[in-house]
């Protein structure tokens, strides 16, 4: 069996229209949507329309549970909570319902277990994000003792693609866009993110898992980001300072936590 494994489009419709064409090239046999469809950007409602018309199997990610009302925006930051009320504004009954239906976790037989955030705890997992060897190691433990017998958990939420295998209790992170799973082995698998990259390669991310072949491939796809910044800039979506370059931005972040104010810039310019 071969899963095309996506997360966080964030109604990013260019870059999920992108790696759409890049996952029919490959024969899959399906594809799992590891949540967040919307969010950030301004078309919600297509991307909606076109996760449902690939019949992709689908979690419910932070973002979509808080634009049903399912979940609060305490703890997003003012660029993610004000693009949650232009969403919930925009989206029909159909839409709603759809996200509000969306499942925490789900498995495809015993092959793999989908997450948005994490595989613990059993409730707020769609917020936790794994980016500590701490929380990812209570994940593995989650997953070896989930119901399924699966040893493959993919997980979304932070926007960095990675690879994380626990074999004979020991942890590490494995690179390269190829990537086999030995026997015995549990995975933790993050495909990255569709809409919003947030790591060093900008490009829209995705993974393959083979179950077959047992290989997990690493995917990344240029889109029409100019088109797609124009979009969200019109609406007023954009963070604020998102006219500066990355490292400039960096920098305001940094200067600002040296008197204090981390807290505040951090919440106006992501």
């Amino acid at each position: 069996m071969k899963l095309a494994i996506i997360s966080d489009i964030h109604a990013n419709l260019e870059a999920l229209r992108a790696v759409s064409a890049e996952i029919s090239a490959h024969a899959v046999d399906g594809v799992v949507c590891l949540g967040d469809i919307v969010g950030y950007n301004t078309n919600p409602a297509e991307c909606i329309a076109l996760i449902r018309q690939v019949d992709a199997l689908c979690i419910g990610g932070n973002h979509d549970r808080a634009v049903t009302g399912q979940i609060t925006t305490d703890g997003f930051s003012h660029t993610a909570a004000r693009a949650v009320a232009w969403t919930r504004a925009r989206l029909d009954t159909g839409d709603l319902d759809y996200l509000r239906r969306l499942p925490l976790t789900a498995s495809v037989a015993d092959h793999l277990v989908a997450v948005h955030g994490a595989l613990h705890p059993e409730t707020g997992c769609e917020s936790v994000r794994l980016e500590t060897d701490e929380l990812r190691r209570q994940s593995f433990a989650a997953l070896m003792r989930h119901p399924s017998g699966a040893r493959i958990c993919a997980f979304g939420h932070t926007h960095r693609l990675g690879v994380f295998e626990l074999a004979a209790d020991v942890m590490r992170e494995l690179s390269g866009d190829r990537v086999p799973l030995r026997d015995g082995a549990y995975y933790l698998i993050n495909p990255g993110s569709v809409g919003q990259p947030r790591g060093q390669d900008h490009r829209a991310s995705f993974l393959i898992l083979d179950t077959t072949a047992h290989v997990v491939t690493v995917h990344r796809v240029n889109y029409d980001v100019v088109t797609a910044l124009a979009k969200t800039r019109r609406a007023g979506l954009l963070p604020a300072f998102w006219f500066l370059p990355r490292r400039l931005r960096n920098s305001l972040k940094r200067a600002a936590r040296a008197v204090g104010l981390s807290g505040v810039v951090a919440r106006i310019a992501r």
